[in-house]
C-alpha cells in the first residue's frame, strides 16, 4: 500500500488536484535594465566587494544581499544603497546575479 492509497483511505471525499508545482522559481526581485556595478575595494586593509547601481526597491536589494551572504557564507551589510560583502567574491557574486537574470559590470582590479 503506497502513500496515495493510504491518503484515499483516510480522506475518501478528497479529490486530488492534477496541478503539478512548477520547478521554475520566479524571482520576486525586480530586474533592471542598467547593470549592477560589482567592484573591489580595500577598507581598513581588508578586501571588500561592493555592489551598487540597483534602482529598485530597497527591500528587494536587502533580500538580494541576504541571499548572497547566505549562499557565500560570509558577512556583509546594506548601507547607502550598496551591498558590502566581506572578502573578494566578485566572480562568485557575478555568477549568482547572472543566474537570477541581472546584468553585472565588473569594475576595478
Amino acid at each position: 500500500m503506497d502513500l496515495q492509497d493510504q491518503l484515499k483511505n483516510l480522506f475518501p471525499d478528497h479529490e486530488p488536484s492534477e496541478d503539478k508545482p512548477s520547478k521554475e522559481k520566479k524571482s520576486d526581485i525586480w530586474l533592471q535594465d542598467d547593470p549592477i556595478i560589482c567592484k573591489y575595494e580595500k577598507r581598513k586593509g581588508k578586501p571588500t566587494t561592493i555592489l551598487e547601481g540597483y534602482n529598485g526597491a530597497d527591500s528587494d536589494f536587502k533580500k538580494l544581499a541576504k541571499e548572497i551572504k547566505t549562499k557565500l557564507s560570509v558577512g556583509g551589510s546594506f548601507k547607502n544603497d550598496q551591498i558590502i560583502i566581506q572578502g573578494d567574491y566578485r566572480d562568485k557574486i557575478m555568477d549568482i546575479l547572472k543566474e537570477k537574470g541581472f546584468s553585472v559590470k565588473r569594475v576595478g582590479g
